[in-house]
């Protein structure tokens, strides 16, 4: 039987979970900024940071589902996007429009990672 570690827990939810070789994480915001390349520069930065903690990094990413909270700003949150992921590590991705958790809040990311070797 595998484990299933979780950190960063409190009585709601883990910031990080790991089964297997495989992390998870919550969803990350970025709650720095009033644009969605603010939010999402900061979201992108709190992923890198529990990825590093959970022992897997940004080139590890298998699949980030991408929650806007408007689809207009595809666009601009995908030009911090490739900015950000390294050439040859894109991971499967999905992004869709949702009403986020507090209404200044424009983007929130998904993560799942393999653990690094």
């Amino acid at each position: 039987m595998t484990t299933i570690q979780r950190e960063q827990t409190n009585q709601r939810m883990s910031k990080i979970v790991k089964h297997g070789n495989t992390v998870y994480l919550c969803g990350q915001v970025g709650i720095a900024g009033d644009s969605v390349a603010d939010q999402t520069k900061e979201a992108l930065r709190r992923v890198e940071v529990l990825l590093n903690e959970a022992g897997s990094d940004k080139e590890h990413m298998l699949q980030v589902i991408v929650w806007l909270a408007d689809m207009a700003d595809f666009q601009e949150m995908n030009e911090v996007w490739d900015n950000w992921i390294p050439e040859g590590h894109a991971p499967a991705r999905a992004c869709g429009e949702a009403k986020l958790a507090r209404p200044e809040l424009k983007v929130e990311l998904i993560v799942t990672a393999a653990l690094k070797d």
